[in-house]
């Protein structure tokens, strides 16, 4: 949820930590407190069943593994810039000693040298320093299923997404997601609506109305709050959400989401803090560990999709299947990936461009 450019440069040098973060002696944090002290920030409300959600959802586990162990706290709607600093420094005057920024643009490396004695972890970017980790996971793996049930679930080939901003994340999950779609519809179009925030209700409501006056028949999203499932339970439109099981929301036009499960690698990492043994690196998460999966579905879901999506799961497991693999076209018609190659880590952490079949701009 988030999420710089020039990604592939600063990735090509994370070499082999970019998929397996290694953990070994180094120096923890200096404080000496009898519980730990962890913090994390979100850009969003921590109960917005969605993005933030999921995170809190992660630190709860840990506290539930780790009891007195450890002393957590939030900080809820935060945006970069000078609040994002405040709200650090206060953090930091407060005795916290490790604090997870969950968002696109949170931490720098200059920010993190300011307090040395103090461990960062940040969600969806690349830098990384001395006391600076990144971690995130391929999304787009589940994205891609989940517009599968989608594309299923379309009868006129024109569906409608809801996207936050132009980052090469965001991109590339909505690159997948109509990869999903067609692999299930071929030649469906996937028009877009940029919001502009991670987190907008009334933004992401008037988003999924433009979406279904423009002809939309099935609505999917990158943004955080279930707005637009609510817009499609009350339309009778099927919904794919993303971040979190939000089927509640929509009960009769849920389909299905990706959902992310951060708490295991949250604990891991404040482990190693609590036992001097963490280290700085780039963690991407995938299905295989546990890190990404699809939510249940919801009763629009036929027995031929479920088959067909569990097929291709199984596929991605194996490594017998990898949606950025050519040829892929961008929307001009122009070949990006050529036949049998497949994108890097590298490629999608800066990728700009947008599949054929997706009407809107990779601009925002």
């Amino acid at each position: 949820m988030k999420k710089k450019l020039g990604a592939a440069a600063a990735l090509a040098a994370l070499g082999a930590a970019a998929v397996v973060l290694a953990v070994g002696s180094g120096s923890g944090s200096a404080a000496k407190t009898s519980a730990y002290k962890v913090a994390w920030i979100y850009p969003g409300p921590h109960n917005d069943h969605g993005w933030s959600q999921a995170h809190d959802d992660g630190r709860k586990l840990v506290v539930s593994a780790l009891g007195s162990k450890v002393q957590t706290t939030y900080k809820e709607n935060i945006a970069t810039g000078p609040q994002l600093e405040q709200t650090v420094a206060s953090l930091v005057q407060q005795g916290y000693q490790m604090i997870f920024g969950t968002s696109y643009g949170y931490f720098s490396k200059q920010l993190a040298a300011k307090y040395p004695d103090v461990l960062f972890e940040q969600a969806t970017m690349i830098d990384t320093s001395k006391n600076l980790a990144q971690y995130f996971g391929a999304g787009e793996d589940t994205i891609y299923l989940s517009g599968m049930a989608a594309g299923a679930a379309t009868k006129k080939g024109v569906l409608g997404y809801v996207v936050p901003f132009a980052t090469p994340e965001v991109i590339r999950h909505a690159n997948a997601w109509t990869l999903g779609v067609q692999a299930m519809h071929p030649g469906a179009k996937v028009k877009l609506v940029w919001t502009n925030s991670w987190f907008d209700i009334p933004k992401e409501t008037r988003a999924a109305q433009s979406l279904a006056s423009a002809g939309a028949d099935v609505l999917g999203q990158n943004v955080d709050s279930p707005a637009t499932g609510q817009y499609a339970e009350s339309k009778g439109i099927p919904w794919v959400g993303y971040d979190s099981d939000a089927h509640t929301f929509a009960p009769k036009q849920w389909l299905t989401a990706a959902i992310y499960h951060w708490g295991p690698y949250y604990l891991r990492r404040i482990k190693a803090a609590m036992n001097h043994t963490w280290k700085p690196g780039f963690y991407y998460g995938s299905i295989n560990d546990g890190f990404t999966s699809l939510a249940p579905f919801g009763p629009k879901v036929s027995a031929k999709t479920k088959a067909a999506i569990a097929a291709k799961l199984k596929a991605l497991k194996n490594h017998t299947f990898y949606e950025f693999t050519g040829p892929l076209y961008d929307q001009s018609g122009k070949l990006r990936v050529p036949k049998g190659k497949k994108m890097t880590l590298q490629q999608l952490y800066a990728m700009n461009w947008l599949v054929k079949g997706v009407i809107g701009s990779p601009k925002g």
